[in-house]
């Protein structure tokens, strides 16, 4: 099953470089722009879909065309905690060593209160085998969600521990497609797959 996963358009926030994990946060004006000009590749045009309750999930499936869709909550942005409507640098600042430490970890680096990268992968699993489930089983899927979720889901595929440079640079305005097997094995696909005219 090839699975295509696609981040919600730009916010107010993802301008001014503040983590919004849970906070739902809408679409700035640009980013319902952006979203509107989306066109899915043939492949993924009428496939099953799947969003994030937040609303700038949902709206951008909504302006990329995407007819009908099921929340999945399982799809929800990384939980940030405490640390929701700061900025990374900021939080840098403030804790230095500590910080530096805890991003270190990779996989199992925690935001105040919040979720790890492990946990977030321990629920797409989930996601990932109920999708296996599904009678009949869709040859294509799509997940509208957010760049903690993706970035989860990729290092699955690669066998990355979130650990030094990602294994493939990825644009945040296109479509990145993994490959499920029937055993619940992710591999990558094809990463970047444009939207825009």
């Amino acid at each position: 099953m090839r699975i295509g996963f696609l981040r919600h358009g730009p916010t107010d926030w993802n301008a001014e470089k503040r983590l919004q994990g849970r906070a739902d946060i809408p679409l700035s004006a640009a980013g319902r722009a952006q979203a509107g000009r989306y066109r899915l590749p043939v492949d993924f045009r009428g496939v099953r879909a799947f969003v994030s309750p937040l609303s700038r999930a949902r709206e951008t499936a909504e302006l990329a065309g995407i007819a009908a869709f099921s929340e999945e909550s399982q799809l929800i942005e990384m939980d940030w905690g405490r640390w929701e409507g700061e900025r990374l640098a900021t939080l840098r600042e403030r804790f230095g060593l500590e910080m530096e430490a805890n991003e270190q970890r990779g996989l199992d680096f925690r935001p105040e209160g919040g979720e790890s990268p492990r946990e977030v992968q321990a629920r797409l699993i989930e996601f990932f085998g109920r999708l296996n489930r599904l009678e009949p089983r869709p040859e294509c899927c799509l997940a509208v969600s957010h760049k903690g979720v993706i970035r989860a889901a990729l290092a699955l595929a690669y066998g990355w521990d979130m650990t030094g440079k990602p294994p493939v640079r990825l644009d945040w305005s296109a479509l990145h497609v993994v490959r499920l097997g029937p055993d619940g094995a992710l591999e990558p696909d094809v990463m970047n797959v444009s939207l825009l005219p």
